[in-house]
C-alpha cells in the first residue's frame, strides 16, 4: 500500500513540477523572460562625492536607462571614493581584466592614457563619429579636436561643449562684505591685497589642499604663471621635456604664497577637506569647476559667486571629459555602450541651450558662470592632461606639502618636478 502511495506521488511531482516551474520565481510570464534577457547590460562604476554625496553623472545614466528602457541599460557601481582614488582603481582593475565597459577620467592619467590606446584596450571611436553626421554636427571643433590623435583616431567620446569644463574661483559673497570687499579682484595684485584684508579680518582666504594633484592650488598657481607669455606658452606644451626655466620658479613662489592663506588641515588632504570649508563657511573662496555648482547645498549656494580667475582667465580642457569604451566586450555591449556616449554628447547639447537660452532667469551664481565664459576669457589648459603622470601621480603628492611648510626650497620643487621627467621616460 504504502509502495502505491509513493508511485502515485511521485507521478503527481512529476506532472507539478514544470507548472510550478512556470509559475514560480516571481511569477514571470515568458514573454517578460524574453523582454529581459534582451537587454544589453553595460557595466559601468561612477563615484558618489565623499564631501557632497552626490552621485556624479546620474542625470544622464538615469535619463539614457529610461529612453533605452528594454534595450540597453547602464548598470552602474556605485563607490564612494574621490576622483582620485576611483583613477588609481583603474589600473587595478585593467590589470585584473575587470575594466568596466565604459570608463571616465583617462585622459586625466598620460602615461596610462597612452597604455591604454597602445595596448589596444579602448575602442577608436572616430570611425563610429565620422558614419554619423549627427553626432558629429553636435561636437564643437575645438572639443573635436581635443578628443583626437595626432592620426585622426579618437579614443575619448566628446562632450559637446567646452561650456561646462571650464574652471575658475567660487567666493563667499558675505565674508568678502565682512572685509570691506565689494568685487572679485580683477588683477593678481588686487587678488593678493584681498587675500590680506580677508585675512586681517580673521578671515581665512582660501580653500587649499596637497593630495591627489594638488588641484585647487594648482588651478591657482598656473592661472597666475600664465599670466606672462612665457607661462602661457609653457601651459600649452604637452608633456614638457624641462621644468628648469623662470616661469616654473614662479609657479613654486606662488604655491608658496598661496598656502599662507589657507587652513591647517590643508596639508596632507584631498579636495574634500577644502569643499568642506568653504560649505562650512570657514573659508571664502575655492578654485574649481562649474560641475561644483550643483553639488553646493541649496541654502549656500546664495551667498556663492563665481569670477574667472584674475586677469580674466579660464582653465579648461574639454578632452577631460571624454568617456572611453573597453575593447574587450563583446559587439552587442560596445555598441550599446558607443549609443550612451552619443546620448551623452546630444544632452551636454541640449543643457547648453536650455541654458544660455534662459540665462537672465537663471541662479545668479549661474550667470556668474555664463557671463564668465561669454567674456573672452583666456582658456590656461589644464596641467593634469599637459604634464606627466608620474609628476601628478607621485611627485607633486610629495613636493606639494614639503614647498608649502617650506621642508624644501623652490628651487628644490623644481628640480623634483623635472626628475619626474625622467622616471616617466623609465616608466614607458
Amino acid at each position: 500500500m504504502k509502495k502505491r502511495q509513493s508511485q502515485i506521488a511521485y507521478m503527481l511531482l512529476c506532472i507539478l513540477l514544470p507548472v510550478l516551474l512556470l509559475t514560480g520565481c516571481g511569477q514571470k510570464q515568458p514573454e517578460e523572460m524574453a523582454q529581459a534577457d534582451e537587454t544589453v547590460e553595460i557595466p559601468m562604476i561612477l563615484t558618489v562625492s565623499p564631501s557632497s554625496g552626490k552621485k556624479s553623472e546620474q542625470d544622464v545614466v538615469d535619463a539614457f536607462n529610461t529612453a533605452y528602457q528594454g534595450k540597453y541599460h547602464i548598470a552602474v557601481e556605485w563607490i564612494m571614493e574621490t576622483e582620485e582614488e576611483y583613477r588609481q582603481n583603474l589600473k587595478r582593475l585593467n590589470v585584473t581584466d575587470k575594466l568596466p565597459a565604459v570608463i571616465t577620467d583617462l585622459r586625466m592619467l598620460p602615461s596610462y592614457y597612452r597604455l591604454m590606446i597602445e595596448d589596444h584596450r579602448i575602442v577608436d571611436l572616430a570611425p563610429y563619429i565620422e558614419a554619423d553626421p549627427e553626432w558629429k554636427q553636435m561636437i564643437e571643433p575645438v572639443v573635436l579636436d581635443g578628443c583626437s590623435e595626432p592620426d585622426g583616431s579618437v579614443y575619448l567620446s566628446p562632450i559637446s561643449t567646452a561650456a561646462f569644463s571650464c574652471s575658475g574661483i567660487f567666493w563667499n559673497e558675505e565674508l568678502f562684505a565682512q572685509a570691506g570687499i565689494e568685487e572679485f579682484p580683477q588683477t593678481w595684485e588686487e587678488f593678493w591685497s584681498c587675500c590680506e584684508k580677508l585675512q586681517a579680518k580673521a578671515i581665512t582666504p582660501l580653500g587649499l589642499h596637497t593630495e591627489g594633484t594638488g588641484w585647487s592650488a594648482m588651478l591657482l598657481a598656473t592661472a597666475e604663471m600664465a599670466d606672462s607669455e612665457e607661462g602661457a606658452a609653457f601651459m600649452n606644451e604637452l608633456y614638457p621635456s624641462s621644468y628648469q626655466n623662470d616661469c616654473i620658479y614662479h609657479m613654486a613662489d606662488t604655491l608658496q604664497r598661496l598656502y599662507k592663506y589657507t587652513t591647517k588641515d590643508a596639508m596632507n588632504a584631498d579636495f574634500d577637506v577644502a569643499y568642506n570649508n568653504f560649505v562650512a563657511g570657514k573659508v571664502a573662496m575655492v578654485a574649481n569647476g562649474y560641475w561644483m555648482i550643483d553639488q553646493l547645498p541649496e541654502e549656500f549656494r546664495e551667498k556663492v559667486r563665481f569670477s574667472p580667475f584674475p586677469g580674466n582667465k579660464l582653465v579648461s580642457s574639454p578632452e577631460t571629459f571624454g568617456w572611453a569604451v573597453v575593447d574587450s566586450y563583446s559587439e552587442e555591449v560596445k555598441q550599446g555602450a558607443i549609443e550612451f556616449l552619443k546620448f551623452r554628447t546630444a544632452e551636454n547639447q541640449k543643457l547648453k541651450e536650455e541654458l544660455f537660452a534662459r540665462d537672465t532667469d537663471a541662479s545668479r551664481l549661474l550667470q556668474d558662470y555664463i557671463r564668465a565664459y561669454r567674456g573672452q576669457p583666456q582658456i590656461v589648459p589644464n596641467y593634469q592632461v599637459k604634464w606627466n603622470s608620474v609628476l601628478q601621480e607621485r611627485t607633486l603628492g610629495e613636493a606639494l606639502p614639503a614647498l608649502a611648510q617650506k621642508k624644501i626650497t623652490q628651487a628644490d620643487f623644481v628640480r623634483m618636478l623635472g626628475e619626474s621627467v625622467t622616471e616617466s621616460k623609465k616608466e614607458e
